[in-house]
């Protein structure tokens, strides 16, 4: 008999670590695949992946998934791709402004520490907003969309992304707050409208 997504993800929702692995072994294979076509290295689609697959277990009560299980994993591991990708050219951002003020591009400690930091903090931020408000932000953000092809591809009004990237925003910033010049001078433009 086979068992359809909406009870495997009830089992691991009640902490049922076979359902869990059995939803691993199925879908990491074809999540590695999905995440080697953004990041070109498969070592490090592995780990998108294998982070997606512990935040999944981590946040599992908090989880409401509408569509499919398959879906969300996907949509998971994409957007999980996209963060990193955004992460990269923010680092090598950052590094090109080194090179230009003509400073030592070594990584310091501390630099590397407030880079993970933020991008920690910005991660947190995006997974407060609320789900459609997140999935708008991160089309946009993440996969450089504009509105009306985030309108087109979710099937709502421009009016709707414009209302919904306006309140992701305003929540972004406040979250933020304390990081807004940093963010402002390593990625220019990524909470403005």
């Amino acid at each position: 008999m086979q068992i359809t997504d909406k009870e495997v993800f009830f089992q691991i929702q009640s902490g049922q670590i076979p359902a869990f692995e059995m939803l691993f072994k199925t879908h990491y294979p074809s999540l590695c695949r999905f995440a080697g076509t953004y990041l070109k290295d498969p070592d490090w689609a592995e780990e998108v992946v294998q982070a997606a697959f512990i935040g999944i277990w981590e946040k599992k009560a908090e989880i409401h998934i509408d569509s499919s299980l398959k879906a969300y994993l996907y949509r998971t591991v994409r957007n999980s791709c996209l963060n990193e990708l955004k992460h990269e050219r923010v680092k090598l951002a950052y590094q090109a402004k080194q090179v230009a003020l003509d400073e030592p591009i070594s990584s310091p400690a501390d630099h590397l520490t407030l880079e993970g930091e933020l991008e920690s903090k910005i991660h947190q931020a995006i997974g407060k907003l609320p789900e459609q408000c997140r999935l708008i932000f991160t089309m946009s953000r993440f996969e450089e969309l504009k509105y009306q092809e985030i309108a087109d591809q979710l099937g709502i009004s421009i009016k709707t992304v414009e209302n919904q990237m306006g309140k992701a925003l305003k929540l972004m910033r406040g979250y933020l707050k304390e990081y807004l010049p940093l963010i402002a001078l390593l990625m220019k433009g990524f909470l403005e409208p």
